[in-house]
């Protein structure tokens, strides 16, 4: 293995070097993002950018897989899982496709993920609670990938904090995302010059299930602390689908109901991004402060983390509204 300088930094300037290629392919097919409901840029600047991620991501994990025999089954099911769940991504971004073909792929990718959790742990609930993250996170990011730079620092911020908790190989991977998505980033953030598109969005949130899955494997008693780091885009995205729900709104269409689009509307596309990665960074530190050895007692930290991330979605819903 290389040491971890060089590890992540072949990550992220790899991402850089494939982001800009990304740009110009998506120039010349005119992947254009148009202004619509539900992505708020700036301008409307190309898609499919976070290729860049997926294909970074899969070739580190080709050298976990030669470096870590162990773990060849579960990384080789998980770089399946993301090959499916950008794969159909990278259409979508050619060509919009109809949500349930996604969701059944998506479906598949949950399901190698789900094995992976079983072959690791031995125990179903293990495999169910993979394929819930996977199904669940790889629509989050998607759902919550609309403006400047949130998706991809949200992914960058969580990845490095389970880089820290996470055993071997995982622990590789996660560094190896978050090195990724930094190389990305300065294309996407403050100004956008292209988007991650379903392909990234997907991307991300699918690596994130499998990170996550891999903690609850060694610490299932830990969930309430692995789940902190996505508390933001699990708060803001859940909620929102659920009062779209209540409406008898078309909740699988494009919006712009989220709470961080509304504000991102009255206060800027960084000053929101920075918002939420202050928070996440709170998140990320209260996780390592409750795994650390010897850490914080009681599950109802996080329980508490959530509930002020729910009363803030709460005010900030009303507010717009009231």
């Amino acid at each position: 293995m290389p040491d971890w300088p060089a590890w992540i930094l072949l990550h992220a300037a790899a991402a850089a070097a494939v982001t800009v290629w990304a740009l110009r392919y998506a120039l010349r097919r005119r992947l254009l993002d148009q202004p619509g409901e539900r992505p708020s840029p700036d301008q409307a600047p190309p898609r499919g950018g976070g290729v860049a991620l997926v294909v970074v991501l899969l070739l580190g994990c080709a050298w976990l897989i030669a470096a870590f025999p162990p773990a060849r089954g579960q990384l080789s099911a998980f770089a399946a899982g993301l090959l499916l769940v950008a794969g159909i991504g990278w259409l979508d971004d050619h060509r919009p496709l109809a949500p349930w073909p996604r969701l059944v792929v998506q479906a598949v990718a949950g399901l190698l993920l789900a094995w992976a959790a079983w072959s690791a742990g031995g125990q179903i609930w293990l495999a169910v609670a993979a394929f819930v993250l996977a199904m669940g996170l790889v629509n989050v990011w998607n759902f919550m990938d609309g403006i400047n730079g949130l998706a991809t620092s949200q992914a960058m911020i969580a990845a490095a904090g389970l880089a820290l908790v996470l055993p071997q190989p995982w622990n590789w991977l996660a560094a190896g995302l978050a090195a990724a998505a930094a190389g990305f980033l300065p294309f996407n953030f403050p100004r956008a010059r292209i988007f991650l598109g379903d392909v990234g969005s997907g991307g991300l949130g699918y690596a994130l299930a499998a990170l996550l899955t891999a903690g609850l494997v060694v610490a299932p008693d830990a969930y309430g602390w692995l789940a902190l780091p996505v508390c933001a885009f699990v708060v803001d995205a859940g909620f929102t689908l659920a009062w779209r729900m209540l409406k008898g709104e078309r909740w699988w269409t494009p919006h712009v109901e989220h709470v961080y689009q509304r504000w991102a509307r009255r206060h800027g596309h960084v000053t929101i991004c920075t918002a939420y990665a202050v928070f996440s960074v709170g998140a990320v530190g209260l996780m390592l402060h409750g795994l650390r050895p010897g850490g914080a007692a009681g599950a109802w930290i996080p329980g508490f983390w959530y509930l002020g991330a729910a009363l803030v979605w709460i005010w900030g819903h009303g507010k717009e509204h009231g």
